[in-house]
């Protein structure tokens, strides 16, 4: 059989079903009984149909499990969301927050905000319907938006792990360095790269054709099966999506692992033990998500699950796009002294407020 049709049944058990109702053909495909010679004519036909719409599989059909994926998606997304979003408060509002890592930590939850919201409705959508259209032009601005924040996010990391290297390899210099002007030019500077590096691949795709197949085994827009279906040269848009990787994933990354190596080597000469301990404190928060957040990222990109392994692809995308966003202001809640106590005040100040008022003179009095 050849590899196109083994691929249209590997979308769906019912993938005749998708042909016909992909491209609104007069094929009476369910009399052709998954013939090989009936389907390759069938593609043939296919081939020279341009496509205006991708059909975005999701999870398949789940069947009973629907509205419980449902539901359990959407309780992560919004704690995510609600999470994220009390950490930029939390910073805002907090005098003793008003540093410069604690700053880059809100920009890192806003970027957080903008790469679960632009994904985790789509995908709660084709859980639901079980699969649905989206036309070319949005799956492509679908990924203008995703790659925004997620340069971003490299990027971010990187100046948080310049703002550790400051403040423990060169502590006398801390203020003169980090000052508010070079915060917000490092931020400007984040974000601009990753609106315009995004913006130079959405120019790239906007130029592609796309004929043939028009499913998607996936549950958002990503470059890669959106690459597959184009009847395009994309040799030129690979060369540049792998050169902003290295760019905005790779050399982040490097500059990462460079100042933790020296911010190791001025903790191991510390020679108290509490000191020891007082400065890897304020960077392991940071360290860990670094950890987490590449390992996760190479997996699906510099390391992908082989074609055959669709679900684990899935599987880590999932993890990527909806338990990543939520465990950033958790890893920082719990681990980072300064933000804990914050809360703390906070939570005591809100509980307080709801407080009856003959409770509250009662707080007083005592």
């Amino acid at each position: 059989m050849p590899r196109e049709i083994r691929i249209l049944f590997q979308a769906t058990k019912n993938c005749l079903y998708w042909y016909e109702y992909s491209y609104n053909t007069k094929v009476n495909v369910c009399s052709v009984e998954g013939s090989a010679d009936n389907l390759s004519s069938g593609l043939q036909e296919m081939n020279g149909t341009v496509i205006t719409e991708f059909f975005l599989l999701g999870f398949g059909n789940l069947h009973n499990l629907r509205i419980l994926l449902f539901s359990f998606f959407l309780v992560i997304h919004v704690t995510a969301l609600s999470a994220n979003v009390f950490v930029i408060v939390l910073v805002v509002l907090n005098q003793s927050l008003h540093s410069p890592m604690y700053f880059l930590l809100s920009q890192l939850s806003l970027s957080e905000i903008l790469f679960t919201s632009n994904i985790v409705p789509t995908m709660l959508w084709l859980i639901l319907a079980g699969g649905g259209k989206v036309s070319v032009a949005l799956c492509i601005i679908q990924f203008y938006l995703l790659g925004v924040p997620a340069m971003s996010q490299c990027l971010l990391l990187a100046a948080m792990s310049f703002d550790r290297y400051v403040a423990i390899c060169r502590p006398l210099h801390y203020a003169i360095i980090m000052t508010l002007r070079c915060q917000l030019q490092i931020v400007t500077f984040c974000w601009l790269v990753s609106f315009t590096l995004s913006f130079v691949v959405y120019i790239f795709l906007r130029k592609l054709q796309f004929c043939g197949l028009n499913v998607i085994n996936h549950f958002y827009c990503d470059i890669t099966p959106v690459l597959e279906l184009s009847c395009s040269d994309t040799s030129s848009l690979k060369m540049v999506a792998f050169l902003e990787s290295i760019s905005v994933v790779l050399t982040p990354l490097v500059f990462i692992i460079a100042t933790y190596i020296s911010i190791l080597h001025t903790i191991l000469r510390i020679p108290s033990t509490t000191g020891k301990q007082k400065a890897f404190s304020t960077c392991s928060s940071h360290l860990t998500f670094v950890c987490m957040y590449y390992g996760v990222l190479t997996s699906i990109y510099i390391f992908p699950p082989s074609n055959n392994s669709i679900n684990a692809n899935k599987s880590l995308s999932l993890l990527y796009t909806l338990v990543t966003p939520l465990f950033n202001p958790l890893i920082y809640t719990l681990r980072n002294r300064d933000i804990r106590a914050a809360m703390t005040k906070y939570l005591h100040v809100l509980g307080q407020c709801k407080a009856p008022k003959r409770e509250r003179k009662k707080l007083i009095t005592f």
